[in-house]
C-alpha cells in the first residue's frame, strides 16, 4: 500500500508540468493588448519618455515573454531591449531562420496587424515561431509578440 503512495508525488508532478510551463507564456490575445496599450501610452506621451520606459528591464512593459518593440516606418528599429544590438540600424533586410523577409511584412501595416515570423525566445533561448500585433502611431510601428506553445 506504500508504494502507490509514494508515486503520488510523481505523478501529480507530470500531471501539472505542462501547467506551470503555460503561465510563463503569453498568449496572441495578451500580446495585442499589451501592443495596444503600448501604442496608447506612446501617442499620449510622445517617444523621450515612452521609449526608455518600453526597455526599462522589470518595468510594465514586460511581462513573461511579452516585450514591446517599436521600429520605424523604414525599417528602422527605434525599442528593442532583448536586442539593443538592432537599435539604431535598419532590418529592412533582415529574415527569420526560414529566410522569411518579415520586416517587409511589418512595415506594410497601414493601421493595426499581426505578422508571424521565427524568433529566440527570451525564455527558452530557442528559436520559435512568434506572431506579433503590430499598431502604426505616425512614422512608427509598436508591436508586441507571442511565442507559438
Amino acid at each position: 500500500m506504500q508504494r502507490p503512495l509514494a508515486c503520488l508525488p510523481i505523478f501529480a508532478g507530470l500531471l501539472l508540468a505542462p501547467v506551470a510551463l503555460a503561465a510563463g507564456q503569453a498568449t496572441p490575445d495578451e500580446a495585442k493588448a499589451m501592443a495596444i496599450k503600448a501604442a496608447e501610452y506612446l501617442k499620449a506621451n510622445g517617444p523621450d519618455k515612452a521609449f526608455p520606459e518600453f526597455s526599462a528591464k522589470g518595468g510594465p512593459w514586460h511581462d513573461r515573454d511579452l516585450y514591446v518593440v517599436v521600429m520605424r516606418a523604414d525599417g528602422v528599429m527605434l525599442v528593442n531591449d532583448t536586442n539593443p544590438g538592432m537599435i539604431g540600424k535598419s532590418l529592412l533586410n533582415l529574415r527569420d531562420v526560414d529566410g522569411k523577409a518579415f520586416v517587409a511584412d511589418e512595415v506594410a501595416i497601414k493601421d493595426e496587424g499581426w505578422i508571424s515570423f521565427k524568433w529566440r525566445n527570451p525564455l527558452t533561448n530557442a528559436v520559435e515561431p512568434k506572431t506579433q500585433y503590430e499598431v502604426r502611431v505616425g512614422d512608427n510601428l509598436v508591436g508586441v509578440g507571442a511565442f507559438a506553445r
